[in-house]
């Protein structure tokens, strides 16, 4: 295995993101659509906060003896994005090893952790890229 490794090599490019315009239906319907499960919230490009599906499950958390679709419905009304969102931010550039970014992950408890190069959103790297990277490394 190289010694140096960056998470550049790992990390998605790819991203879905939103902004705090959008609507917390919006962001359920992309969780569920790309099964995945978190979305960077961005303002151009620039991260201003991280949504991910277990914070969608715990505003939807209602009363069980109702009907889960009236209830999604009504409490994704009374929220909105920017309110639910993780607003305080750990990054790492591009250019940090996957050593260095697995042990923030690990120590932070962290299951996600947006890549920023020049305050712009570059990628996401998840413990499901670190995952993938094992196998093929294993």
């Amino acid at each position: 295995m190289k010694k140096r490794v960056e998470v550049s090599e790992i990390m998605s490019r790819k991203l879905i993101t939103l902004n705090i315009s959008n609507t917390l239906e919006d962001a359920k319907k992309i969780f569920e659509e790309n099964s995945i499960r978190h979305i960077p919230i961005v303002d151009e490009k620039k991260i201003v906060g991280m949504l991910s599906y277990s914070d969608i499950l715990k505003v939807g958390y209602a009363d069980a003896t109702q009907d889960e679709k009236n209830i999604e419905l009504t409490v994704f009304d009374w929220f909105t994005i920017k309110q639910v969102m993780t607003k305080e931010l750990y990054s790492v550039p591009s250019n940090s090893t996957v050593k260095e970014v697995a042990r923030m992950l690990a120590d932070k408890e962290f299951h996600a952790l947006p890549v920023v190069d020049d305050g712009e959103l570059v990628g996401l790297v998840t413990s499901t890229d670190f995952i993938r990277f094992l196998a093929d490394k294993l």
